[in-house]
């Protein structure tokens, strides 16, 4: 009984794999067409209506693919999971990936800074980057726009962290370079695991996309598109914004990425993987994994994507029992991150409340 369970277990387990990379690869071969059609920027109208027709559309089924894809490997890798014990000391580095963890997310909301700076809007810090760190958690609604919503809206009104309010136009494009600088910089590090079959030579190409000549136009249609999803209007375009390219504001999320990774690695010392593979080619497969997980539409906050494209990635170079395994604990560390992050950020800015309220007495009474 046991054997027969596991034999259909693996079959599963290929199944998934075949249909994964199936899709994987279509994608593939779209996003190469889309970088060097990089003004066309849309997708060809007969995949685009067959896109649409989809029962659920895309989202719900890249979800349920990936979902499904891990639940077969865990079935298939169960006793094996159950086998691994963790002592004290892996127990430490886990605490350390978290820290690590919250780190990078701190990282991320003085990118932002960064790159609002750069769009001519001058940041108040302390409460812009809290203010980042609570609208994180709204990835996890389903939808997965809620957390950028959020950020438009808290650039827009009276109380933002700015000197002065943003315009719809800026606010929207402050909040969509984030990810789309973060996935670049992301990528250009996939190329540290060498050519990989044209891969890293691949991944460099969307830096390409960083003059203003070609980002500009990616980002109106950007603009465009999600205005209509958050339901904002924008009144003109952000093409004087763009005269230079966002060295910066990449350079930021680069270390961001890194920042990242070393929480990744932290978890592959806890599970003692560090010696399986190079440190290059585990930070090209992390890159690649995390991007997919970024720019893919599937569950919330990237659930099941980042997993299943880390193990099909690293597919055949080690044991699938120890890649589910430090993906899971991975995935657990980053999401009790975000929750501390989210919870001292709002305890933050209630503190930063009331002393601001506290120096508008003194003034008053003067």
């Amino acid at each position: 009984m046991k054997a027969t369970a596991k034999a259909k277990a693996k079959k599963m387990v290929s199944a998934f794999q075949r249909i994964w990379i199936g899709l994987s690869s279509r994608l593939s071969s779209w996003l190469t067409s889309w970088l060097f059609r990089l003004r066309k920027m849309a997708l060809p109208s007969r995949l685009s209506s067959g896109l649409a027709q989809l029962p659920g559309g895309l989202r719900l089924w890249i979800s349920l693919l990936s979902l499904g894809f891990l639940l077969a490997a865990l079935v298939g890798n169960g006793q094996q999971l159950l086998m691994i014990r963790l002592e004290a000391q892996a127990w430490c580095w886990l605490a350390l990936a978290v820290g690590v963890s919250l780190l990078s997310l701190v990282v991320n909301g003085l990118a932002w800074g960064v790159i609002v700076g750069q769009l001519g809007l001058k940041p108040r810090w302390q409460p812009l980057v809290a203010n980042y760190l609570t609208s994180n958690l709204r990835k996890y609604l389903p939808g997965g726009i809620w957390h950028l919503a959020q950020r438009v809206q808290l650039l827009r009104g009276e109380d933002a962290p700015l000197e002065q309010p943003a315009s719809a136009s800026r606010a929207l494009l402050a909040v969509l370079l984030d990810p789309l600088l973060a996935a670049i910089a992301a990528l250009a590090l996939v190329a540290l695991g060498g050519w990989q079959g044209g891969l890293g030579g691949l991944a460099l190409l969307p830096l390409l996309a960083l003059h203003p000549r070609w980002l500009t136009p990616l980002l109106l249609r950007l603009e465009r598109r999600e205005a209509q999803r958050l339901d904002i209007k924008v009144n003109g375009s952000g093409q004087q914004t763009l005269a230079a390219t966002p060295w910066r504001s990449l350079l930021a999320l680069l270390a961001f990425v890194l920042t990242r990774f070393a929480g990744f690695a932290c978890c592959l010392q806890a599970l003692e993987l560090t010696n399986s593979l190079a440190w290059n080619d585990w930070l090209a497969s992390f890159a690649l994994a995390w991007t997919v997980g970024l720019v893919v539409p599937a569950a919330p906050g990237g659930a099941g994507v980042f997993e299943a494209t880390l193990l099909l990635r690293l597919a055949g170079a080690l044991p699938e029992a120890q890649l589910l395994a430090v993906a899971i604990s991975y995935r657990v560390v980053v999401t009790i991150a975000d929750l501390i992050a989210a919870g001292a950020a709002r305890w933050d800015l209630g503190e930063l409340r009331q002393h601001e309220a506290g120096r508008r007495i003194e003034a008053s009474a003067e």
